[in-house]
């Protein structure tokens, strides 16, 4: 057993094992941005895997499928921030009335 054979056990097993974790916060994540950030661990997951197998391999087939994955999972957690932080900037009170206050009408004395 040589080195780069214990070397591919270990990579195989330190991935799956995260793979597992980031399963697990998705089904039990208490929000919703718990899942979606486990999702996008779970997307880096797989392009590191995939890596390792290229350079295992020492081949560039999988060159084309690394880069989709880093950019579809970028571009979902930016998608996914930029709603959520549009989500925050507006909070909604029902309980208040519909009123809107003119800048620099206060009490007039």
């Amino acid at each position: 057993m040589g080195f780069s054979e214990i070397m591919t056990w270990a990579i195989g097993i330190l991935l799956v094992s995260a793979s597992l974790l980031s399963v697990v916060r998705i089904i039990t994540g208490p929000s919703v941005l718990d899942r979606v950030v486990a999702t996008d661990v779970l997307v880096s997951i797989v392009v590191c895997s995939l890596g390792a197998q290229t350079a295992l391999v020492e081949g560039s087939s999988t060159m084309p499928l690394l880069i989709t994955l880093s950019l579809v999972g970028f571009m979902g957690s930016v998608a996914v921030a930029r709603f959520v932080a549009r989500d925050r900037d507006y909070p909604v009170d029902f309980d208040e009335p519909d009123t809107v206050e003119e800048p620099g009408r206060g009490e007039q004395a």
